[in-house]
């Protein structure tokens, strides 16, 4: 492993890019909004296990492959696109069927679950080829060649760098769950919110398929 210096250095970095705002954090938030702290968090340990599946394909090679290839970059990109615009879609007629639901006097269909949260959260992070492109880009910056195995070394630094990602999501969903809960008084502005977050992965999908792929 890498020398205490270094992985101080690293554990820094890798804070530092977890608490600033990206694509993974809004998703957080979205879902939140959209389904509540529950659902939130639930999401935020999906994205950190689709996370993790990236830190693996890194460390065996797999996605120094797909990133070397237009076709199968551009077709995982696609995919996790379509998916994303998909959740949020669904998010939308979900709002709008409970406010009209609400106006004939007529219960509120549940939320999704944390469970069906968690399971989306795995796959809108395991289907986003810029999480490849990261690690790829940031992990082996700090991995030493001549101490041990460098799978094994990509492998417990990219562990660090999801666990902060998920703590940092995590706290994006309480703070968000807060604001749900402050709203729950008002119906209308809960189903407005829910529209809100599904527009937010709407457009979360649409700039995934313009992602270009890394050319270095």
């Amino acid at each position: 492993m890498p020398g205490v210096s270094q992985l101080a250095l690293y554990f820094a970095a890798a804070l530092l890019l977890a608490i600033t705002p990206g694509p993974g954090i809004f998703y957080v938030a979205a879902r939140t909004l959209a389904g509540g702290r529950a659902e939130g968090i639930a999401s935020s340990f999906g994205t950190g296990l689709g996370g993790m599946v990236h830190v693996i394909a890194g460390s065996l090679g797999v996605s120094a492959i797909v990133l070397a290839s237009a076709e199968l970059f551009t077709a995982l990109k696609l995919v996790g696109s379509a998916y994303l615009i998909w959740l949020g879609f669904r998010t939308i007629q979900a709002a709008r069927r409970e406010g009209v639901a609400a106006l004939g006097g007529k219960p509120a269909a549940p939320p999704v679950g944390p469970r069906r949260a968690f399971r989306e959260g795995v796959l809108v992070e395991a289907l986003n080829p810029k999480t490849a492109a990261f690690f790829l880009a940031f992990v082996p910056q700090f991995v030493d060649l001549n101490q041990g195995s460098v799978a094994f070394q990509f492998v417990v630094l990219g562990f660090v760098s999801v666990a902060l990602n998920t703590l940092a999501d995590i706290v994006v969903a309480f703070a968000a769950g807060s604001i749900r809960e402050g709203a729950v008084a008002r119906p209308t502005l809960i189903r407005r919110l829910r529209e809100g977050s599904g527009a937010a992965m709407i457009a979360l999908g649409i700039g995934l398929s313009l992602a270009k792929r890394p050319t270095t």
